[in-house]
């Protein structure tokens, strides 16, 4: 017997140990799924559900944005969706190289973790970013377009999903954005689009610009017409949903009424075109199957803002008022579409004297109320 006891507290020993490891790993399973529940329910307060679907309620941040601002920004406005944005330099309009900017990227992924405690949705963008900021990518025209693509794909693209999208699981990646110049360029972008489907999983989009239409053009129904180009683009039929920077030039007034402004969305006044914005988008949406996205919608803080929307100085005259009318406008036209995936403000993360499209007191207020 007293030969066996050595063997039997051993024995005890090895269960004592179990048990005590089951325990260990009981408490941390339970921990774990705490955590995993606490965020699942910041998730879902964050959710914007209505009798019209889910909604994105979004804001685009400034190259310079700030975290701290960044995030007082998403109270302020309630927002549910952050356009993070990664800067990309170009050298020139013509370059076919581009790099991601190291500290960028670092900064996109420290703000990115702080996003996804929160429950708040990432959408991905590669920020063009050309000759350090003073050139547009609207006028971007690569000397080699067969080079330029291989660049995206693989020195932006590739490692903008491994190192981000895919690690922090973001709600979408914007395969590209404003492009004007090379958009039409068909072949190449499905070969991108179908890239990045092949790499990841989540959502993409791609960002095209605003448009015109006039009645009194001739060449309206022609291939050479802005919008019926972008209506037959097949990228968009690769798509999770279309973003549009939605800088439409809708008056010819200094200030409007929400009245007026929501009587130009369904017929501009500006130079008499008379372009029904509304239901060029709801056909963009209708042709493709697919949900349309307002990628950018901002006005500046001026008298004008109406007429050039996308020009931040159209005025010296500063005019909250006028801003905030022009998201009135747009809330009451398009807020109960159901084909509307949502907005995102252009632009959030940084307020000085230099960011006229950063919202108002007034439009903060439209803006929260969205969707309420």
């Amino acid at each position: 017997m007293f030969n066996r006891l050595p063997t039997v507290l051993k024995r005890h020993k090895v269960i004592l140990l179990s048990l005590t490891i089951t325990l260990i790993a009981a408490i941390f399973t339970k921990a774990v799924l705490v955590d995993i529940v606490y965020v699942n329910h910041q998730f879902e307060k964050k959710r914007i559900i209505t009798p019209w679907g889910e909604k994105l309620k979004s804001g685009n941040l400034s190259v310079d944005y700030t975290m701290e601002q960044t995030l007082s920004d998403i109270e302020r406005l309630g927002l549910n969706t952050v356009n993070v944005p990664v800067e990309i330099d170009i050298p020139s309009l013509t370059a076919n190289s581009m790099s991601i900017n190291p500290e960028s990227k670092t900064k996109a992924i420290q703000l990115i973790k702080k996003l996804r405690y929160r429950g708040i949705n990432v959408i991905l963008e590669p920020f063009p970013f050309i000759q350090k900021g003073e050139l547009y990518e609207t006028n971007l025209q690569p000397a080699d377009l067969n080079e330029w693509f291989r660049n995206w794909k693989q020195g932006v693209l590739s490692p903008l999903i491994l190192d981000i999208a895919k690690p922090y699981k973001v709600y979408a990646v914007c395969i590209g954005s404003n492009f004007d110049q090379f958009e039409n360029q068909y072949g190449y972008w499905s070969e991108v689009a179908d890239f990045v489907r092949a790499n990841y999983k989540g959502k993409i989009t791609y960002r095209t610009n605003w448009w015109y239409t006039a009645e009194w053009n001739s060449n309206k129904d022609s291939k050479d017409d802005t919008y019926t180009v972008k209506l037959n683009n097949p990228l968009l039929g690769k798509l999770d949903f279309i973003s549009v920077a939605a800088y439409f030039e809708l008056t010819d007034k200094d200030t409007n009424s929400v009245a007026n402004l929501v009587s130009a969305l369904h017929g501009t006044q500006i130079f008499k075109r008379n372009q029904d914005i509304y239901s060029e988008l709801k056909n963009l949406s209708s042709k493709w199957h697919k949900p349309l996205f307002f990628g950018e919608l901002g006005f500046p803080k001026r008298n004008q803002a109406s007429v050039h929307p996308w020009n931040p100085v159209p005025s010296n005259l500063e005019n909250d008022l006028e801003q905030a009318n022009c998201f009135q406008a747009y809330k009451e036209v398009f807020e109960k579409e159901t084909w509307n995936l949502g907005f995102s403000v252009f632009a959030i993360g940084k307020d000085d004297a230099t960011k006229n499209y950063y919202p108002s007191n007034l439009s903060a207020e439209i803006i929260k109320n969205w969707y309420s």
